[in-house]
């Protein structure tokens, strides 16, 4: 079992939620694959004591949105590929938006945090 709080947990909850909406299964493995990334990113880049993952439904749309506290080094981005392509860490973001329809970085103010969010068509 994953320990509480950590990218594995979120995933795990992600695609039984989304097994209960009726959510197929080529979206639940995307899904799965942008909330483990998005959990890690706030997990590893923030000093978060708190992170919340939404999902959302809305018709041919699966909207996934990461917050976090916001004590962070700035607005994440995608790496840029390079010659090292078989670095291990800096890709998440590229794999969000290989998945994605959309993606995008919302902040939310002083000391409210940033939101991280993706859709996939459901």
């Amino acid at each position: 079992m994953p320990r509480p709080g950590s990218a594995a947990e979120a995933r795990q909850l992600a695609k039984a939620q989304l097994l209960g909406w009726n959510i197929g299964e080529d979206c639940r493995d995307a899904a799965a694959l942008v909330v483990s990334e998005l959990v890690t990113n706030a997990i590893v880049h923030t000093a978060s004591h708190r992170i919340v993952c939404e999902l959302c439904t809305r018709p041919g749309t699966l909207r996934i949105a990461v917050r976090d506290d916001g004590y962070g080094s700035g607005v994440p981005r995608p790496a840029q590929e390079g010659p090292d392509a078989d670095d291990e860490h800096g890709r998440g973001l590229l794999l969000v938006e290989a998945v994605s329809n959309a993606w995008g970085v919302r902040d939310e103010g002083p000391g409210a945090g940033l939101t991280v969010w993706a859709e996939l068509r459901a």
